[in-house]
């Protein structure tokens, strides 16, 4: 299989600092094409980019994730734009919330809406990253109406049609291939084609067969083949459609 676009990964990982290089060189072999790599914060902003620097298939989102505002500059709206400038960052984020963890909610909700504006006002599409907290998430995308991609989307199929609707696109990765998947299998059927990306979230979420053990990019093919049979499309199909969405939603040529 080729044409394999990850739209969301992590690989300034610790996870991968034994064999990044290795790891990186070797996707396009294994059919990948492209791969966004998130920040979280602005540690993780720098290291992106030079990862977008050095491999031709890797680009950047720059932004605050939910679980990494502990210490944010009061600057760092400014700080992130600045970011943005760089010819290979291709969205703001990871941003959004995250009602999991014990971290103030009207802080998060001011930083996700602040990113939310930020993206609007760069013309730049944004992650949105939603963790229990679908309805104070689709409350801002509905008042803001950003052009955003929910990643790891973990809703019901009601609010991924509200999602669509909004004009957002929704990525999904090895959770379809889990057993207990019935929300995500049920997006995966209904969702239009045109606004489904592909992802792995790497290193976490491994698909079966390699639940618990890293992830990379070259997995994304255990979710298309979980997704294409259910679409009743080929795999390569499945493959081709959502590396070309990635490419519209990211603005790559």
């Amino acid at each position: 299989m080729h044409h394999i676009f990850d739209a969301h990964a992590h690989y300034d990982d610790a996870w991968f600092d034994a064999d990044r290089d290795e790891v990186l060189t070797a996707l396009p072999e294994k059919g990948v094409c492209g791969v966004v790599n998130n920040a979280v914060d602005l540690d993780s902003a720098a290291r992106v980019i030079a990862l977008a620097e050095r491999y031709d298939h890797c680009y950047a989102a720059v932004g605050f994730h939910p679980e990494n505002l502990e210490s944010l500059p009061d600057d760092y709206l400014d700080r992130v734009a600045a970011l943005t400038r760089h010819p290979k960052v291709v969205a703001v984020g990871e941003t959004g919330l995250d009602y999991h963890w014990d971290i103030p909610k009207p802080l998060q909700q001011r930083v996700f809406r602040e990113q939310i504006d930020l993206s609007l006002d760069l013309r730049m599409p944004i992650v949105v990253h939603d963790r229990e907290a679908h309805g104070d998430v689709f409350d801002l995308l509905r008042l803001r109406r950003p052009k955003a991609l929910v990643h790891c989307f973990s809703g019901s199929v009601e609010l991924a049609r509200e999602a669509v609707r909004l004009g957002c696109y929704i990525s999904l990765g090895g959770v379809v291939t889990f057993k207990n998947a019935r929300h995500s299998l049920e997006v995966a059927s209904d969702i239009p084609l045109d606004r489904l990306l592909l992802e792995t979230d790497a290193p976490y979420m491994a698909p079966v067969p390699f639940r618990g053990k890293r992830c990379d990019s070259s997995m994304i093919i255990y979710a298309a083949e979980k997704i294409a049979a259910l679409r009743r499309i080929g795999v390569q199909e499945l493959l081709d459609i959502t590396a070309e969405n990635a490419r519209t939603f990211f603005g790559i040529e």
